[in-house]
């Protein structure tokens, strides 16, 4: 497939790849394109980047070089949500998101496109929150050259796949807010909860339509979360009352408003005591106060799945518990970090 002549005597050769130019600390990038035809003075260029001889290419129908690959790859993976960002540099193409939204990762499908040894798809942890332009995935071929059938099996695995990559949206969610506990309710303490709540859905693209107050009463706690609904809201969260208290009795109150498929009780640190539930279309989350002293909690794994029209449940809070326990760092980078990651 290929053979080599020394730089010396390529002068006139047309390059059959990138070749990359690394200065430590200033510098790496594509010094010279596929397609370049080497000129007298680029010898010398070529020799400080290490290239004594220049590749030959003498492709036969059954092979396939590392741009076409990467193009015919990077389409199969992509998804709806998914797109591919410009061409090929040093044989490899990224893939971005095409919006805001809920990056979703065949990893099934994506082992098995690994597992063939000379393509590569590298990607984002599914389930992170991504925004428009952002790097979800590289892919490209390993070898400059290799046999078409091969990157047409990786193209195959992906297609059947259905969609590799994905960016699904969020959508706008009208919020209310109940906020429990007779300390607030009666005024001894100031309300913590609302702002941060406020900050993080408004973050993803919703809005709080209704704030309510309730007393650690179970019939009190379900008639405002009704009056959230009859408000407008599609989406209920309530703060506080989820431990084992006597007085903590959030949870008998959502159940008394008439949610159904309540999960209650998460592998995940912190956020143990969260709540997942449905009354009619409005999903239900009941956040315990870990939500006001931790910046990162499971609220912020669940809320961004359910605003993508998840449903979440036993099952999905279980699988969380790889990659659920938060480090607690001193300067928080979340997302770009393991906490969440599932698999």
């Amino acid at each position: 497939m290929t053979r080599t002549v020394p730089v010396g005597q390529a002068v006139g050769m047309v390059l059959p790849h990138d070749v990359t130019e690394i200065r430590q600390g200033e510098f790496k990038g594509r010094a010279f394109r596929k397609g370049y035809i080497i000129r007298a003075e680029d010898v010398e260029h070529l020799k400080r980047l290490g290239k004594e001889n220049i590749y030959v290419l003498e492709l036969t129908a059954e092979d396939i070089h590392e741009n076409e690959a990467a193009e015919r790859m990077a389409a199969a993976l992509c998804g709806p949500g998914a797109s591919v960002s410009g061409e090929p540099v040093e044989g490899k193409l990224s893939i971005v998101a095409s919006h805001d939204g809920l990056l979703k990762i065949d990893t099934d499908a994506l082992y098995r496109f690994n597992l063939l040894g000379e393509v590569m798809c590298s990607t984002l942890h599914t389930n992170t929150p991504v925004k428009q332009g952002e790097t979800v995935a590289g892919t490209r071929l390993i070898p400059l050259i290799s046999k078409r059938r091969i990157v047409e099996e990786a193209v195959n695995i992906a297609q059947q796949a259905g969609a590799v990559i994905r960016v699904l949206p969020l959508r706008k969610a009208r919020a209310g807010l109940v906020i429990t506990g007779n300390e607030v309710f009666h005024g001894r303490i100031k309300d913590a909860f609302e702002p941060v709540l406020r900050k993080k859905l408004e973050q993803l693209g919703s809005e709080v339509v209704e704030v309510r107050f309730a007393p650690d009463n179970v019939e009190t706690i379900a008639k405002e979360i009704r009056t959230c609904l009859d408000t407008g809201a599609d989406l209920i969260v309530t703060s506080g009352g989820m431990s084992v208290d006597p007085d903590d009795v959030t949870r008998q109150g959502i159940a008394a408003a008439g949610a159904t498929d309540i999960a209650y009780g998460t592998p995940v640190l912190p956020g143990a005591m969260f709540l997942v539930g449905v009354i009619g279309t409005a999903p239900v989350l009941g956040l315990p106060a870990c939500g006001m002293f931790h910046r990162i909690t499971v609220f912020d794994l669940v809320l961004p799945r359910v605003l993508a029209g998840e449903k979440i449940g036993r099952e999905e809070l279980a699988r969380m518990g790889h990659g659920g326990l938060c480090r607690q760092c001193k300067s928080c980078v979340w997302p770009i970090c393991g906490f969440g990651k599932e698999r």
